[in-house]
């Protein structure tokens, strides 16, 4: 064993060992990386040259049209929780479905998954249901580790239902890596893969997910009703259709908006993310001034209208030739942007004044400036680690695992599920994936499949203990009494669920690619 390669792995146990001491994220991955850097330059074994590229990598972040959808899906996402959606929506299916045996708790998958694929931010999620469905559901006789646990694992969805900032992330990584393993290869015309790609590819699982959380919380209700009762009549109240559709619709609006406008192809990903923003917007205004929905209502419209007239026509008025029926649709579709433009200042002027705008910029910058200073500080890692030929050792480990490219992959699998106790799902995605992804598709693995895999693993980690994020976040807010044994005992049955769907991709891995080879066809 080389000198190098001895650093390369005390530099990864460093970063470990300092991250789990508690140290901040961003600033340990570049010190860490900073020190290995000069001790490896004085034993003669590093170039401090490489570290030129760092300025390079930095500018290319900072031009990345695709890292711009974070900050912006990270405003949707806050200015629907702020503005109490999620507490309409929980309140109104919670009445709806109450009846049943287990009802409460469809309630908060539906809503868990409804959330994930309207703003993707678990915190937030997990926080509002655990405030507004964890006590009633305690009160109404279910069972303290299966309400906890059914909160946690719905809260925790937005990790791989569309629009996920992991997702995000983790197809930037996958495209770079991508592309390392093709011209490693000798294509030097290498293939792309997009955060749209994943999208669509995460959609199935994401859904099958839903559908394995509702079909364990009915069995249990159907094996041992006590743990989870219907509604005594006395709590009960009638739910009309339009109170159903009032709060259920304008979600799923903004949902098909957004992901139908990537997935088939009609915006980018930046792009339906500043549609997504603006949607909420609207709803918020909506949400909290009921009497001023009009211009909301044909705001949405508008919206809705221009993503069409974009789907069916090229409105673009840089072109040379424009037919005259082309410069009618062209006025109809600025028309419609002034309608939107009316809605979006009454919102912005609603939201505003309630103090949710204000709430919702200050969260918004303080966890993008988070994401992305890790994303530096993963960078810098990676100039280092790959300067010491860390890249050549990992290589050399996975290849030299029994089996070929499948013990290689369960190898990476079992890695990123023991990681998951202890790291947060950011590290492991910006200082772990860029490691290991390169050597598994030089080997052949599918790229989509490749990163569905690892994001459904990772989402293990919001509800492994002792460090998982969805178990914090619901100890914080969870009473007293439930206590914090209890949280964990019901993640437990989620986190094996999560397992058998990795093991169910991995037997069935057209689950994935079957929805982005069909939309590129």
């Amino acid at each position: 064993m080389t000198l190098a390669t001895i650093l390369d792995l005390l530099m990864f146990v460093t970063l470990c060992a300092a991250i789990l001491l508690g140290f901040p994220v961003a600033f340990t991955l570049a010190g860490v990386s900073l020190l290995f850097a000069f001790l490896a330059s004085a034993l003669g074994v590093f170039d401090l040259g490489i570290l030129a590229a760092f300025p390079q990598r930095i500018w290319g972040i900072m031009m990345n049209g695709v890292l711009l959808a974070i900050p912006l899906f990270i405003f949707m996402g806050l200015m629907l929780e702020r503005s109490r959606i999620a507490e309409a929506l929980l309140e109104v299916m919670g009445r709806a479905m109450g009846r049943l045996p287990g009802g409460l708790g469809l309630s908060v998958i539906v809503v868990g998954a409804l959330m994930a694929a309207s703003t993707g931010i678990i915190g937030a999620t997990v926080v509002t249901m655990g405030l507004l469905s964890l006590p009633t559901m305690l009160r109404h006789g279910y069972a303290p580790p299966l309400a906890s646990g059914l909160i946690v694992a719905s809260g925790s969805l937005g990790q791989i239902i569309p629009p996920s900032i992991v997702l995000i992330l983790l197809g930037e990584v996958m495209a770079n890596a991508y592309q390392q393993s093709q011209l490693a290869q000798g294509v030097f015309s290498p293939e792309t893969i997009t955060v749209s790609d994943l999208f669509a590819g995460a959609l199935l699982p994401g859904l099958l997910l839903v559908v394995a959380y509702a079909v364990y919380l009915l069995i249990r209700a159907f094996l041992n009703p006590s743990c989870a009762p219907a509604l005594p009549a006395s709590a009960r109240s009638r739910v009309t259709l339009a109170e159903v559709t009032t709060a259920l619709v304008p979600p799923l609006v903004l949902i098909l908006a957004v992901l139908g406008s990537i997935i088939f192809g009609i915006a980018t990903t930046t792009e339906a993310a500043a549609v997504g923003s603006l949607g909420a917007i609207l709803l918020a205004g909506r949400q909290l001034r009921p009497d001023r929905q009009v211009p909301v209502l044909l705001g949405g419209l508008a919206i809705v209208a221009l993503l069409i007239l974009s789907a069916l026509t090229d409105i673009r008025i840089t072109r040379s030739v424009i037919t005259p029926g082309e410069k009618a649709v062209i006025a109809l579709a600025v028309a419609l942007a002034l309608v939107v433009c009316w809605a979006v200042i009454v919102s912005l002027g609603v939201t505003l004044r309630a103090g949710v705008l204000r709430a919702a910029v200050e969260g918004t910058a303080k966890l993008t400036a988070m994401v992305f200073m890790i994303l530096i500080g993963a960078t810098l890692f990676t100039v280092v680690f790959r300067g010491l030929g860390g890249d050549q050792t990992v290589r050399a480990l996975l290849e030299g695992v029994p089996g070929g490219v499948t013990g290689a992959m369960i190898a990476v699998m079992v890695a990123m599920f023991i990681l998951g106790f202890f790291l947060d799902f950011i590290e492991i995605t910006l200082v772990i994936v860029p490691v290991v992804a390169p050597v598994l598709l030089m080997m052949g693995v599918d790229p989509i499949w490749l990163a569905i895999m690892m994001s459904v693993n990772l989402q293990t980690s919001f509800l492994t203990p002792p460090f998982g994020f969805a178990l914090f976040y619901l100890r914080g807010v969870a009473p007293p009494s439930l206590q914090t044994l209890a949280i964990y005992r019901g993640a437990l049955p989620f986190i094996l669920l999560q397992l058998l769907m990795l093991a169910l991709l991995w037997t069935a891995p057209g689950l994935v690619t079957w929805l982005p080879g069909y939309l590129l066809n």
